[in-house]
């Protein structure tokens, strides 16, 4: 299992493009009714930070997650906007839960 958390700012003026973006690529990812995906995505409280959670049960889940159009292009939107604060991206390890994330 992986789990991605990425953390970044947009500027004022497009976060609800952003989140729009962000809604759509979502939509595909449940369209495809994968077991192996487990994604989320959250705003602050500044209502332009967004924090991405990613959670794949194996490498190749990951790719197809990666090789949606939708995520392309919501990476590209986001990237072209002018980020406030550029991506902290963090692998994170699991050490307990709640719920099972994968069977």
């Amino acid at each position: 299992m992986k789990t991605v958390k990425v953390t970044y700012k947009v500027s004022s003026n497009f976060a609800v493009q952003n989140m729009d973006n962000i809604k759509a690529f979502i939509e595909d990812i449940k369209k495809m009714n994968d077991p192996a995906i487990r994604y989320v995505s959250y705003l602050g409280s500044d209502k332009q930070t967004f924090t991405h959670i990613a959670s794949f049960e194996n490498d190749e889940a990951q790719k197809r997650f990666l090789s949606l159009p939708s995520f392309k292009s919501f990476q590209v939107k986001r990237d072209e906007s002018g980020l406030e604060i550029g991506q902290d991206i963090d692998e994170l390890s699991l050490v307990a839960a709640t719920y099972k994330l994968f069977d």
